[in-house]
């Protein structure tokens, strides 16, 4: 199985282009966090990914997302082999995730979870007491 769900921030707007035929296509890179911290330098490292998408998929991607904003998506990982034009007997190998899915995640400047610790504290709710949803904000 060759699947892929990320969610991270795009590093730049992405660049939309059509093929011969007229086929979208669109690549940008997600800057992606890694789960743990770094042991010497206490910092979280970051994974900077490339990502192609294609037809409406791509599309969606150029009109509605731009440098800085959050980004989930799903697709499958494809690694491309090339000639080096200067040295005709190596092979360079890329891999990028060709995307099937996007959605919106967040906003530019905090996450979710972020908005909802703004939220309470704008409301006066002190730390270390759970906030609860309205009934207007639950999903169904």
């Amino acid at each position: 199985m060759n699947k892929v769900i990320l969610i991270g921030r795009l590093t730049a707007d992405p660049e939309l282009r059509q093929t011969q035929s007229g086929v979208s296509s669109c690549r940008f890179t997600v800057a992606v966090d890694r789960k743990f911290t770094n042991k010497d330098t206490g910092e979280r490292e970051t994974d900077f990914i490339s990502c192609i998408a294609w037809r409406q998929t791509a599309e969606f991607v150029s009109r509605y997302f731009n440098k800085g904003k959050m980004i989930a998506l799903e697709g499958s990982l494809r690694t491309t082999t090339y000639k080096d034009k200067k040295y005709p007997d190596i092979n360079h190998y890329a891999t990028d995730v060709l995307v099937d899915n996007v959605e919106f995640c967040g906003d530019k400047t905090t996450s979710p979870a972020q908005n909802v610790v703004k939220k309470a504290q704008a409301e006066g709710i002190p730390n270390g007491y759970e906030v609860l949803l309205d009934d207007d904000d639950t999903p169904f």
